[in-house]
């Protein structure tokens, strides 16, 4: 059964701290990847955690070894842009997701 999850994905080792996030390696195809998990109903929310180098998001999944496995084919993951960090089990108590 699919539930909840928060997702901390943080800047790996390729990421060029010079650059704009739009302009980091494969933005686009790191994009068209994201918005396929957001069209899928995988991805409910996410986006970068100001001040910080990690990027949050709140995924459906029936557990961690799915997670991984799916965020292992984003282009950002395979070159090292981003890195897993952590996942936690999360129940939504206040509001309401799509």
């Amino acid at each position: 059964m699919r539930r909840l999850f928060a997702v901390v994905r943080s800047r790996g080792p390729a990421w060029s701290a010079s650059l704009p996030l739009e302009g980091q390696a494969e933005w686009s195809a790191h994009a068209a990847f994201m918005n396929g998990l957001l069209a899928d109903g995988v991805v409910a929310l996410g986006g970068p955690l100001e001040g910080t180098a990690d990027v949050l998001l709140i995924i459906r999944a029936t557990g961690d070894a799915e997670i991984a496995d799916r965020l292992q084919a984003d282009p950002w993951t395979r070159n090292g842009l981003l890195v897993l960090k952590q996942i936690w089990p999360w129940q939504l108590r206040l509001g309401g997701l799509p």
